[in-house]
């Protein structure tokens, strides 16, 4: 998640444990711990795909982060300025703070390492947006109020309890979608393929749904409020360009053991860029790299890992995503972008 959401749950987990006894520096000092697993983004580990894999590994491992909370907790139970509070409560505020920062990363689509050092994939459950307000505002106004008028009151209790119901709701959400979308892909001949479900942007309403099936990409927007029967995808050409060099190079494998088989590869001026489908639209892509070249004889090469340019999405679109909650023909995926690899068996209904 962003980070004000981060320090919004500190903050609020701050002042739930220790509110009676810090006062304000309790939620102050909470918000300050639940952005500390983050600081790894100013770490640099040699190459592009490199620092985008292993953020939200060692600084988000619920067992370093467990150990870290320790640490404190038998600095705070020396230090004579912090020693009066009793070391189980401690122990309790460091926790909580450090190990719900990646515990609510992992309701995102990034993936987040919560078993580093064990070699197991990524956590992702893939049912809230990275910045979502009906999840952060609750906790927000809550930290204001008891900043204002202090801590001892009810409101941190009632914000973090709205905001654990809405997390709640996100998951009730997809399975929603999960039972709507299932029928369908059976219809298709589609239900052993590969099917990733995930939030459009700011809302928990409408649903993006991809699909890969070999070289396409079938694409579906699913609000809450569809009709069963109304189920449309727009389908794209999913290249794998040099493929063999890809799933061979140490960045290549990095990538897709994070991101496969949400991902393609396709050659741009001598350059071989791979995206990650899993992170924006079709067409507007949040995260793409540079891992191979072709030389003079059109042999592909690995090379350093490197960002490529992406394009950023259009915030018109947003009006149109807000109105698909109700209109099924209000948005299509394709109109995010990527109409260079729409196939001719598209079948959401575009505007206009």
């Amino acid at each position: 998640m962003d980070s004000l959401t981060q320090a919004c749950l500190g903050g609020a987990l701050g002042g739930a444990v220790l509110g009676r006894r810090l006062g304000r520096k309790s939620i102050l000092l909470g918000a300050v711990a639940a952005t500390l697993p983050d600081l790894d983004s100013f770490i640099g580990y040699g190459n592009a795909v490199a620092d985008y894999t292993y953020h939200r590994s060692v600084t988000h491992s619920v067992f370093v982060l467990s150990l870290l909370a320790g640490v404190f907790t038998l600095v705070c139970a020396r230090l004579p300025a912090t020693r009066k509070v009793p070391t189980r409560s401690w122990f309790w505020f460091w926790w909580l703070c450090l190990v719900t920062h990646p515990i609510l990363d992992a309701f995102t689509t990034y993936g987040t390492q919560l078993l580093w050092p064990i070699a197991s994939p990524p956590v992702a459950w893939k049912t809230i947006f990275i910045i979502d307000p009906l999840y952060t505002l609750p906790m927000l106004v809550a930290i204001l109020v008891a900043l204002i008028r202090g801590t001892q009151g009810r409101a941190i209790l009632i914000g973090l309890a709205l905001s654990t119901v809405y997390l709640g709701f996100s998951i009730a959400a997809k399975s929603m979608v999960l039972a709507q979308v299932s029928p369908a892909l059976v219809q298709r001949g589609l239900e052993d393929r590969p099917v990733m479900v995930q939030p459009t942007p700011l809302n928990t309403l409408v649903w993006r749904v991809t699909v890969i099936d070999d070289d396409r990409q079938l694409e579906a927007l699913v609000s809450l409020f569809d009709d069963r029967h109304t189920l449309a995808f727009d389908s794209f050409r999913r290249p794998m360009v040099a493929h063999d060099m890809l799933v061979d190079s140490a960045s290549g494998q990095r990538l897709g053991w994070f991101a496969a088989p949400f991902w393609r590869s396709e050659e741009h001026d001598g350059t071989l860029v791979v995206t990650d489908l899993r992170m924006g639209q079709p067409g507007t892509y949040s995260f793409a790299f540079v891992l191979g070249e072709r030389d003079d004889s059109g042999q592909w090469h690995p090379v350093t890992s490197r960002s490529a340019e992406t394009t950023r999405p259009d915030t018109r679109l947003l009006s149109a995503l807000f109105q698909r909650i109700t209109h099924p023909e209000a948005l299509c995926p394709s109109d995010f972008g990527d109409r260079d690899l729409l196939l001719p068996d598209a079948e959401c209904r575009h505007p206009g």
